[in-house]
């Protein structure tokens, strides 16, 4: 299986730089790092070319421009560039774990999605953090909100982890998806502008089409950089179109991944 990693970032390449750190530290390394990148200027691009030269991962940039926040259609660009047959999504806020991408990997199981949990960083140990550019933390470190989400366990993790569609805490900051499933409801809807519900929308119309979800605890642990919240102003039509796939049992969205495929 080969696994494909898509960052989303936007014009934060301090943490950027924090987060491929640490996917150079995995036990297992992906076969490629695809940068799913809203519009960030040249500064975000020279983090990546450094990279690209002197790193041994495997880094491609798919780039779109500045027209405000468009996370679904960056996303899919990064997809329909990806050769991978599992993809894992992070944000470009996100350490991660050493044992991430192979706890991903343990845990990948046909006719599933898996919705990993974060740990979340305070605003004063973020700023020690991108200053120090520390990447390794645990249970035992300062600066954690919901402490218990560090806590790396196999057994907690079997004992814990469910098998309940839902959509409560889906996130796309730490999620993992066959491909094929994916390109099936025709990726994320491109309707979806500015912050919010782009991703719940996503997993429902793959729960629609038989897609089950898998709530992993305890394993692919990552810590979330503290940073101001995103504004909501679109939040009110992202809901409606929410709603609209939740009432209609909506499966394939026409706005979406196919655009980016040649012969379709």
């Amino acid at each position: 299986m080969r696994v494909s990693l898509i960052i989303a970032t936007y014009n934060w390449p301090e943490s950027l730089i924090l987060a491929l750190r640490s996917i150079e530290k995995q036990t297992i390394v992906p076969e490629e790092v695809i940068i799913a990148d809203d519009g960030s200027t040249a500064e975000t691009k020279e983090i990546i070319d450094k990279f690209q030269k002197d790193s041994d991962l495997n880094i491609i940039h798919s780039w779109q421009e500045d027209k405000g926040f468009r996370v679904a259609q960056s996303r899919n660009k990064a997809i329909v560039k990806s050769s991978g047959d599992y993809i894992i999504l992070v944000d470009g806020d996100m350490i991660l774990h050493r044992k991430f991408i192979q706890d991903h990997i343990k845990n990948a199981q046909a006719n599933y999605f898996v919705q990993g949990s974060r740990v979340l960083l305070t605003e004063d140990k973020s700023e020690k953090i991108l200053d120090s550019k520390r990447t390794s933390f645990s249970f035992f470190s300062t600066g954690l909100k919901n402490r218990k989400n560090a806590i790396r366990s196999n057994l907690l993790s079997k004992i814990f982890s469910s098998k309940k569609n839902y959509l409560k805490g889906v996130r796309s900051c730490n999620m993992a998806f066959f491909k094929d499933d994916c390109m099936k409801v025709n990726g994320f809807n491109e309707d979806f502008i500015g912050w919010g519900r782009e991703d719940s929308e996503f997993i429902v119309r793959l729960l629609n089409s038989g897609i089950n979800r898998k709530t992993l605890r305890f394993n692919a642990v990552q810590y979330h950089l503290w940073h101001p919240q995103n504004k909501s102003e679109f939040l009110r039509k992202n809901n409606l179109l929410l709603k609209l796939a939740i009432d209609n049992n909506i499966q394939y969205c026409e706005s979406g991944i196919n655009r980016y495929i040649k012969g379709i």
